[in-house]
């Protein structure tokens, strides 16, 4: 039996695609951004895990402050700046992540003027520990 040559080239083209589809399921891997040994956590027999979102509009900034324990800090939106004393100035763009240290002084700016900056924040404290501490 001959096929019509549309069927035929159907047939060949679902032939030809299915390696592609069968290739397409894969298992998820965690990809890693950020691996660091860190000092300064919390060592009671409880932590308090706390993970927040910040938002910034265009040129907002936070308050000079300094965390208690160690902060990561992973972009999702925009372009971070973060200034610490004693050290240059750190930028992060989407998808990049920072781990904060404890005790030092900081103030974290969205230096564009049209862009929002999005912000996932992970803090792992002694339970019900201020998350930020302002300085003057």
């Amino acid at each position: 039996m001959k096929l019509p040559i549309h069927a035929g080239l159907l047939f060949a083209a679902l032939f030809m695609a299915w390696p592609s589809m069968a290739q397409q399921e894969s298992i998820a891997r965690p990809e890693m951004i950020l691996k660091e040994d860190v000092s300064g956590m919390p060592k009671g027999e409880k932590q308090q895990v706390r993970v927040l979102t910040a938002n910034f509009k265009p040129g907002d900034k936070t308050v000079f402050h300094t965390h208690r324990f160690p902060v990561t800090v992973f972009v999702l939106d925009g372009a971070f700046t973060l200034a610490l004393e004693g050290r240059a100035p750190v930028v992060l763009k989407t998808g990049q992540a920072f781990l904060e240290p404890p005790n030092v002084k900081m103030t974290g700016y969205n230096r564009s003027s049209t862009e929002p900056l999005r912000v996932l924040i992970f803090y792992v404290s002694d339970p019900e520990t201020p998350f930020l501490d302002p300085t003057q």
